[in-house]
């Protein structure tokens, strides 16, 4: 045999042997264990790549943990799996800056998956980095655990004796049963012979809550977010995510709710708000009627059913849609009630029956609301609304009386409204000295509002109480100098005691104000 086939025998014989030397470190598990890693590559808006990491999946669901870092600033992002497959991430579950760690949903049927470790590796246990590998076995790296130290009391943070570099970021970390305890994050620059590793456990952990929205590491990806598992925590995402969603995106998180709780009324009642505010009737109406269907308490959606009819009719009258009638909200509010005789739904019909101009009968209903477990003063307040449109006035006061003895001296802010009400009505039928206590009463209660000063001051002039009208009218300057109704109650006030000439300059600063009663004055004095 010459020099050249020695040679050649020689390099074969130990490429042979390093391949059997290679395979022969890797555990029995890697074959296997290997589909379950992948590499992530995440895009910004523009459709460029932002960033790509590795990752693995965690259960036959789909979900998958990887860095959280190539998410940040990402609006798309994909799976590669080992046979080159790309599979979309359909949203993100939940993510943890301080530690770089994400878990995601991935649109992919039953993925290989590796088991999350339950009992933590201690120093000096043999691990595995399990690398990703396209289309062929990979080669395990392997090595030690330097330092087990504990964090947020169930979890651990590893120090590896083991070689990796940035392109095993997220790669998985395994025990001697091929379970998971880590996910790898190499040391700086990849100079020292070691690594550091994240309990798996922590990752796998992750959920999404009612209140996951306020995470200031989800608000920096654009990645859709996952409608959390729990239903009321699902639920309450649904309100949350108001504030922190544009229309379109909404409307894909409400999908996403329906898909998953697909027998619950919240997100039927949710989309058909979005499509009434948008003036998508139709849309709205199929909404509702599945929520009606679907409903395990069918008084409930009956009632948000009317209560959308209503809405719609008392705040969008442009657009006609003749399918959503008053009439039609009274319909469902009454099935409502029957199905369940709840206050709250007499208390919606006497709403409808008013915004229908039926005011005696709204006034029944309110007043038979006054002996239910509704709030007395409030029902009473209604019904005096009613009075008021039939143009019985005495009446509504006497109703507002009855809503004001609700409530026991000294007064609280509470009863401000009802007092203030009272106060003007008071004064229209001529029962002054009751609206003048009412005045007195509310700006004790609420010393700071110049206008209620301002309205004090008006009714001492009506009244002729100069000199009462004069400081009340002090008080409003005081609270705010650089507004009109001070000056215009003072020189109204000062005018009437026959200062015509102080009188005039405050009306004619209230008119540079820009007060448009003042120029009146200004003739009917001047005269």
């Amino acid at each position: 045999m010459n020099k050249n086939m020695k040679r050649i025998l020689f390099i074969l014989i130990t490429f042979h042997l390093s391949l059997i030397t290679s395979f022969a470190q890797n555990p029995s598990w890697v074959k296997k264990a290997a589909n379950a890693v992948f590499t992530l590559k995440t895009f910004g808006a523009d459709g460029q790549l932002l960033a790509s990491a590795n990752g693995f999946f965690i259960n036959e669901n789909g979900e998958a943990v990887s860095p959280f870092t190539p998410f940040k600033n990402a609006q798309r992002a994909v799976v590669i799996d080992t046979q080159g497959k790309e599979w979309p991430v359909e949203s993100i579950i939940g993510a943890n800056d301080m530690y770089d760690v994400a878990k995601f949903q991935v649109t992919v049927k039953k993925p290989t998956t590796l088991t999350v470790a339950q009992t933590a590796a201690t120093t000096g246990t043999t691990l595995w980095l399990l690398p990703y590998s396209a289309k062929k076995v990979p080669t395990c790296e392997q090595g030690t655990v330097s330092q087990a130290e504990q964090f947020q009391s169930a979890y651990t943070y590893y120090t590896l004796q083991m070689q990796a570099d940035d392109q095993h970021s997220g790669c998985p970390v395994l025990n001697e049963a091929g379970e998971v305890i880590g996910m790898l994050q190499p040391a700086a620059g990849g100079q020292e012979p070691s690594a550091y590793a994240v309990g798996a456990n922590f990752a796998a952990d992750i959920k999404t809550t009612g209140l996951s929205f306020n995470d200031m590491a989800l608000r920096s990806t654009q990645i859709a977010k996952a409608v959390p598992n729990n239903y009321d925590d699902a639920v309450l995402s649904l309100y949350v995510a108001l504030s922190f969603m544009n229309a379109n995106e909404y409307s894909e998180y409400i999908n996403r709710f329906i898909a998953k709780f697909p027998n619950a009324t919240d997100g039927y009642i949710y989309r058909a708000r979005q499509s009434a505010s948008e003036g998508n009737f139709d849309s709205a109406d199929a909404d509702m009627k599945q929520a009606v269907k679907v409903a395990e308490k069918k008084d409930d959606a009956h009632y948000q059913y009317a209560q959308m009819i209503y809405q719609k009719a008392i705040l969008q009258d442009n657009q006609p849609y003749e399918p959503w009638s008053l009439e039609r909200a009274l319909e469902e509010s009454k099935e409502a009630y029957a199905a369940n005789p709840q206050p709250v739904y007499r208390q919606q019909q006497a709403q409808i029956l008013y915004a229908q101009q039926k005011y005696a009968e709204a006034c029944n209903i309110y007043l038979e609301l006054t002996k239910s477990n509704l709030q007395a003063a409030e029902m009473y307040y209604a019904a005096s609304q009613c009075k008021v449109q039939m143009d019985d006035k005495k009446s509504a006061v006497l109703l507002l009386d009855s809503a004001v003895n609700q409530f026991t001296k000294p007064y609280t802010r509470t009863v401000a409204p009802y007092l203030r009400v009272r106060a003007q009505l008071s004064m229209e039928i001529k029962r002054f000295q009751q609206a003048i206590n009412d005045m007195n009463d509310l700006v004790a209660l609420i010393p700071g509002n110049p206008e209620l000063w301002a309205e004090k001051a008006s009714y001492e002039i009506r009244v002729n109480l100069i000199d009462q009208a004069l400081e009340s009218a002090a008080e409003c300057l005081r609270l705010n100098p650089e507004g009109s109704d001070g000056y215009l109650m003072s020189g109204i006030a000062q005018c009437q005691k026959g200062n015509k000439e102080e009188g005039l300059k405050n009306l004619q600063k209230a008119k540079e104000l820009g007060n448009d009663q003042a120029q009146t004055f200004i003739d009917k004095f001047s005269k």
